[in-house]
């Protein structure tokens, strides 16, 4: 896809960079458009050599190629980060006073802009109106995140990371996809559980839940109603689930256990895609563990194994089950060795399988997978963002789910 990638004159201009690797990364071509003021920030040696594209700010440039209609015109998606409130403003007044803003007045593909100001310029009703009026023409405008601003200020303002915004951005290049979960019920479970130590410290792991919030998104996206069991998901993670996904937000492994099952005896289909805890402490210390000079020995003990238990007391005897198995392989066997066996063990209907470690899998944009039977045979194998991954998923759980649960009648249609 040809992405243009717009960069207005704020602080927050250094972490588009990281947003164009990412982009790039992907496969994506990108032309940088920054403002004149954006690079007193980032220059424009630093855009050429990451886009491999020239770099031009003015209407005045490039001239002879038309410029400031042809860079809009040609794009399959605009994305300016970060978007300032004076970059708000012009957009709204429709001014094509730079090559920025012209290109926003000509572009006919989606448009998607980060914003990043200090709060005050946020919440002032200037800036509330001009991001209702983009809103009201079909542009997205991202909430920005809570946190650390320029000096000592903090608040609502700050540029959402580059992987939120990268993700949020390739969504909106997802082709339309056949409604083949109209009408169904799924759960899906994400994140990383943390058993308590103290009021202080617990037990937990790397899971950022982005695979889980992307299995929800697209199971909607599929016309499936979802529920997504969130355990310690980031706020950013879960805006990647979608605002017409149900999320129950939880802590240990006994919550995800009690919601899940809860949520789980109306639905058709149950994805165990969270990294929940196979051990707890034994006991939890009602104050903070002191340092004593000595060795301590944590004592542990087994979890529920809460993928287990819904194939051998499921809520619902036509469900179909799916599990996710991270593994990273060892002296005694493969990534896909120990997937197999655990296939067996678990008796799920369909287990993902990805291999973790060495930056791959837990906090990435990316997956890759091999989906295992009952039986441990590989059905298939998927590659790419966590989206695409997610609807490969779906690919494969959907004519088990239309075997186990029939449905009357109605044929996949395409979404509008």
């Amino acid at each position: 896809m040809r992405i243009v990638l717009g960069v207005a004159g704020g602080i927050a201009a250094y972490k588009a960079v990281l947003l164009l690797r990412i982009l790039r990364e992907q496969g994506h071509a990108v032309r940088v458009v920054p403002t004149r003021a954006s690079l007193e920030f980032v220059g424009r040696a630093t855009w050429e050599a990451l886009s491999g594209e020239p770099v031009t700010t003015d209407v005045f440039e490039d001239v002879d190629q038309v410029a400031h209609v042809a860079v809009g015109k040609t794009a399959d998606l605009v994305l300016v980060a970060p978007a300032t409130a004076d970059l708000l403003a012009r957009a709204a007044a429709g001014r094509a006073d730079d090559l920025l803003t012209a290109s926003l007045l000509v572009a006919r593909c989606p448009v998607l802009l980060a914003p990043a100001m200090h709060t005050e310029m946020w919440e002032h009703p200037a800036t509330v109106a001009n991001v209702a009026t983009l809103r009201s023409r079909g542009v997205h405008v991202l909430e920005p995140a809570v946190g650390r601003l320029t000096g000592t200020d903090t608040g609502a303002g700050r540029l959402p990371e580059p992987e939120v915004i990268a993700a949020a951005a390739l969504r909106l290049l997802e082709p339309p996809v056949e409604q083949d979960l109209r009408g169904r019920r799924v759960v899906v479970s994400g994140g990383g559980t943390r058993e308590p130590l103290d009021p202080v410290r617990f037990l937990g792991n790397r899971s950022s839940g982005r695979q889980g919030a992307a299995l929800a998104r697209t199971a909607a996206q599929r016309g499936a109603e979802v529920t997504f069991v969130a355990a310690n998901v980031a706020a950013d993670v879960l805006t990647e689930a979608g605002a017409g996904v149900q999320v129950v937000p939880v802590e240990t492994g006994e919550e995800l256990r009690r919601a899940v099952r809860g949520a789980a005896r109306d639905a058709d289909v149950v994805v165990m895609a969270a990294a929940v805890a196979d051990y707890r402490p034994a006991s939890v210390a009602d104050a903070k563990l002191k340092k004593s000079g000595d060795d301590p020995v944590l004592r542990l003990v087994e979890t529920t194994d809460v993928l287990r238990e819904l194939v051998t007391d499921p809520p619902r005897t036509d469900q179909v089950v799916v599990g996710f198995a991270a593994e990273t392989g060892d002296a005694t066997g493969t990534v896909l060795d120990h997937a197999r066996a655990k296939a067996l063990r678990k008796g799920a209907d369909l287990l993902v399988v990805n291999a973790v470690g060495d930056g791959r899998g837990f906090g990435t944009t990316t997956n890759e997978i091999t989906v295992l039977d009952r039986a441990g045979d590989v059905v298939t194998q998927a590659a790419g963002t966590k989206g695409e991954v997610a609807h490969a998923v779906w690919d494969t759980v959907v004519p088990v789910v239309d075997i186990r649960s029939p449905r009357p009648g109605g044929a996949a249609t395409l979404r509008a």
